[in-house]
């Protein structure tokens, strides 16, 4: 049975122009004018039969024609039209299967055919087309409840959501939190799930239960039995290691570049010889994962840096030909391997230097549900904020080049999901690891497709996101955004389709948003499904906290955090 099956006597207008995807209805009847909202949804009568056009109302207009005396209140308004951006087709039948929507224009309306308004009834009935379209797929990914209508269920395509790379934007307090929450409190209900989470400030802990699993990047008093994850500096490209350790407004930075990877070269090598993997010799390069000892390295920099040579008379010498010119690289490379902050990346136990430690890595960051892993959430508070960008985009990068490497009929995807990306992911970049950290995702975000690896960039705000990696993403979750720049971006970022459907970023409530992409059926104002456990991300309440008569005082024990660094 149709269900979009309109009589005559309720149609709002005529069609009186068409554009391509965009319709001018002229509006006969001055009650239906009322009726009639802006982001709502109309059925054109199409050409073909047992076709209806669906479109959204992006502009109602009421003109007065002043040369023309109006005689009554009908006269005055037989200008009012009303602008429409078509969005799909709803068929009556497609073969055996009735009532089906599609994102396609099968035909454009013809001049004169009929635009009706959908009422309760047909629309709560059309709702349930499109909720019943994506709940049909297997595994379907719930998202919430149309706004437009809240019998709906909004459903998106799980494939197409993480293929084509995803962005939730909203400011702070908008329900960006909450609604990662809800999706990866889904995600953790697949067998095979696989997905890791970049929780740069901690407020993800709450989140427990079956699939799900919780890291934190080490401390300063951390150690590897303590289950800490440790991102040790060999598994560091030299370009990301130069970024690191390399002053480049040093005369010498040429020479000290140049030094410190022949001299990385040549103990990758020892440790290759010394543990018998003399194989890998020949296809050795300055990049290759291979751990060595940092401080052999820096004894034989600090040799390169003193040594004296024979001169031109015998028995007297003269500055070898580095003399000199390592020690300012030297000094800055001892003061890293010294700072208890970064004990996560210099620390010396023997298991991180073992050959075997980055398959152990490798399978924590990787392992499906099914193997034991699933859903990593990795919590990087205690990471210096200057080195962020370089330990996130490091995990990044060894999981897609780990992809890489997979025969590819074996290839189990992944999911990134990039917490604060603004953070690690910048439009501008200021300084060398942010460089590093961009190129990283940069890569992931034009090529991760092919190799399974997919983005979910969540940031409140995508006008210090770049732009690259937000163009290479088909699929946008646009919670309330209130800065004019921010509401820029999203909507060049959005179909030239959907018209104004943006306007509505600023005015969003609290945990709704615009879905619009691959993966939604529908371009659609979204109430998200929240989570059975919320994040740690809430807005402390100022005037309800002064308000209260006894405040603990946990000073004391902050300050002696602050020294530890560690909580």
């Amino acid at each position: 049975m149709a269900i979009l099956n309109f009589p005559d006597a309720q149609s709002v207008g005529k069609v009186q122009s068409v554009d391509t995807s965009s319709v001018v209805v002229k509006v006969n009847r001055s009650d239906m004018l009322s009726k009639l909202q802006v982001n709502h949804l109309v059925a054109i009568r199409a050409s073909k039969r047992g076709q209806h056009l669906i479109g959204l109302v992006v502009k109602i207009m009421r003109k007065f024609d002043e040369e023309i005396e109006p005689n009554n209140d009908e006269d005055a308004r037989s200008n009012d039209i009303v602008k429409i951006t078509l969005i799909g087709t709803f068929f009556d039948k497609i073969g055996l299967i009735n009532n089906q929507f599609k994102r396609t224009l099968e035909s454009v309306p013809e001049i004169d055919a009929d635009c009706f308004i959908m009422d309760d009834v047909t629309l709560t009935n059309f709702m349930g087309v499109i909720s019943q379209s994506n709940a049909d797929a297997k595994n379907p990914l719930f998202i919430g409840t149309y706004t437009i209508n809240d019998n709906a269920k909004a459903w998106l395509d799980g494939n197409k959501l993480f293929q084509r790379h995803a962005v939730i934007a909203g400011s702070t307090g908008s329900g960006k939190s909450y609604t990662v929450a809800s999706l990866v409190e889904q995600i953790a209900q697949l067998d095979s799930a696989n997905a890791i989470l970049f929780d740069i400030h901690g407020e993800y802990e709450p989140i427990k239960g079956k699939g799900i699993r919780h890291y934190k990047i080490a401390g300063p008093a951390d150690n590897v039995k303590d289950g800490s994850m440790f991102l040790p500096y060999w598994l560091l490209t030299y370009d990301e290691m130069l970024s690191l350790m390399l002053d480049r407004s040093d005369n010498n930075a040429p020479n000290q570049a140049m030094i410190f990877s022949r001299t990385v070269l040549q103990e990758k090598e020892l440790f290759l010889k010394e543990n018998d993997k003399l194989f890998l010799l020949e296809n050795l390069t300055i990049d290759s994962p291979v751990p060595y000892k940092i401080n052999d390295l820096i004894k034989g920099l600090e040799d390169l840096d003193t040594k004296m040579v024979p001169g031109a008379s015998a028995g007297k010498e003269k500055q070898g030909e580095f003399y000199g010119k390592l020690s300012r690289f030297i000094q800055r490379l001892s003061a890293k391997i010294e700072d208890k902050r970064l004990n996560f990346i210099f620390s010396q136990e023997p298991d991180l230097l073992s050959y075997d430690y980055m398959n152990s890595l490798c399978k924590e960051l990787m392992a499906p549900a099914s193997q034991g892993g699933g859903i990593k959430i990795i919590n990087f508070s205690e990471v210096p904020s200057d080195i962020l960008p370089l330990m996130v985009s490091l995990i990044a990068r060894v999981v897609f080049s780990i992809q890489q490497w997979v025969d590819k009929d074996k290839i189990h995807p992944i999911a990134l999901f990039c917490d604060e990306a603004h953070l690690y992911i910048p439009a501008n970049v200021q300084q060398g690891v942010e460089a590093s950290s961009l190129l990283s995702f940069e890569r992931i975000a034009k090529e991760g497709r092919k190799y399974g690896v997919g983005l979910v960039v969540i940031t409140q705000r995508p006008s210090e996101v770049n732009r690259t990696v937000l163009s290479q993403s088909s699929n946008f979750i646009a919670m309330r955004l209130t800065n004019a720049d921010d509401q820029s971006v999203v909507r060049k970022l959005l179909p030239d389709s959907l018209g104004n459907f943006a306007e509505l970023l600023p005015i969003l409530d609290i945990g709704e948003a615009l879905v619009v992409g691959d993966a939604s059926l529908l371009p659609s104002r979204v109430k998200i499904a929240e989570p059975t456990q919320r994040p740690n991300s809430a807005t402390v309440k100022f005037w309800d906290k002064w308000s209260e008569g006894q405040v603990p005082d946990v000073i004391s024990i902050a300050v002696e955090s602050l020294r530890k660094q560690s909580k």
